[in-house]
């Protein structure tokens, strides 16, 4: 694993806008680098990406397994207990999960370790999936990479064929928080896979769902939602005042309810506990657990956290690095902490996607803290040799 430096393709900027990739560039910092690159050899990514990615998605389905059938255990993952049956039925029933991002620590040296398990909302999937594929092919034509450059990509074909295993016998639904471009425009990628596997597409948003007067979902058009895809997070879901009707509303989500259990860092310490010394684990512990005070060096996450908020480095029993936002009043675990590969002043984690069962893909961020924030940077990748 190495970071390298290339020629930029010129007037990326505008192929990117093209093709709805407005948000390359967020809150006045460029998201996109085209003139940068993380290349691997194919048995490093074969070794030491996805088959580790395949072997945590295995742990995280039998983890699931374990805790829709323990009130206890959804308890301690901060469930409301009004949702468990609905939890539960999503698992019984094997309703089907679209995709999940796995964040991976790997340095190019020592077995990569889960960072945490983004399972339900994960964004990114665009520029990993479609605009990173062009920038490669770009880059071979230009001969700039070589011939034979590759990537760990299967995800644009792989979630066409995971659409395509939805019945297209009703609308499929997507909704996501339309005001943001980073979500307007995921919803957008992921409906064109669905078109592209038979399906009849509506994007809504979020707030604009109703409910009819026998407690089904309801778009503007007050179409029942039967099937839909949901930029949005099952925690937030579960304790908006809609949620008394979700046992009952008929519609099946994507992701779907059980997917509420593995979206959530409260499964790091139940991840370990299960497995301790997995090679590709971290230890961790809840952080009402007096084992976490035994890590020297760790990492503080409340259960909900997203986009590195109320994230805190402790190093000695001190925070050397912390961050601010939302979710400082809930439940956290702690983990240790383990490098992160860093080059030039920037620090790698490593996005290896799953899709429908199967490990499907690559994509990187980088940032200039220990800590990826919102301010993070998408960097594509390359195989060579």
């Amino acid at each position: 694993m190495e970071r390298r430096r290339i020629e930029p393709r010129e007037g990326w900027q505008r192929t990117a806008e093209a093709v709805g990739f407005g948000f390359h560039e967020m809150y006045g910092e460029p998201y996109w680098l085209d003139d940068t690159y993380y290349g691997f050899s194919l048995a490093e990514i074969e070794a030491e990406i996805e088959t580790p990615t395949q072997a945590l998605h295995a742990l995280c389905l039998d983890l699931a397994a374990e805790v829709a059938a323990s009130d206890a255990l959804m308890a301690r993952l901060d469930i409301p207990p009004e949702q468990f049956e609905f939890v539960r039925r999503s698992f019984r029933e094997r309703e089907p999960s679209l995709y999940g991002r796995f964040d991976l620590a790997y340095d190019g040296r020592g077995p990569a370790k889960l960072l945490e398990y983004n399972a339900d909302t994960p964004t990114g999937i665009f520029e990993a999936a479609y605009f990173q594929h062009n920038w490669l092919t770009d880059q071979i034509a230009l001969g700039r990479l070589p011939g034979d450059a590759d990537q760990f990509n299967l995800l644009q074909e792989s979630l066409v064929s995971a659409f395509a295993a939805f019945p297209a016998d009703r609308i499929f639904h997507f909704a996501a928080v339309t005001a943001s471009d980073e979500d307007r425009g995921t919803a957008a990628y992921l409906m064109d896979c669905a078109v592209q596997a038979g399906h009849h597409t509506a994007l809504i948003d979020m707030g604009s769902i109703g409910v009819d007067a026998i407690g089904r979902f309801t778009d503007p058009n007050e179409r029942v939602i039967d099937r839909c895809f949901k930029l949005y997070p099952w925690e937030d879901m579960m304790r908006e005042p809609f949620a008394r009707h979700l046992p009952g509303s008929g519609t099946q989500w994507v992701e779907p309810g059980w997917k509420a259990i593995l979206s959530n860092k409260g499964i790091l310490p139940l991840l370990w506990e299960r497995h301790p010394g997995h090679p590709n684990l971290l230890p961790a512990f809840f952080r009402d657990d007096p084992r976490a005070g035994s890590l020297e060096r760790s990492v503080r996450k409340p259960f909900f956290s997203r986009e590195g908020e109320n994230i805190a480095i402790l190093e000695g029993g001190r925070e050397a690095e912390a961050t601010d936002g939302d979710y400082g009043a809930g439940p956290a675990i702690v983990q240790e902490l383990t490098p992160l590969f860093e080059a030039e002043g920037q620090f790698a984690v490593l996005g290896a996607w799953v899709v429908g069962n199967e490990a499907a893909g690559l994509g990187i961020r980088e940032d200039r803290s220990r800590i990826t924030r919102n301010l993070s940077r998408f960097v594509p990748h390359a195989i060579e040799g």
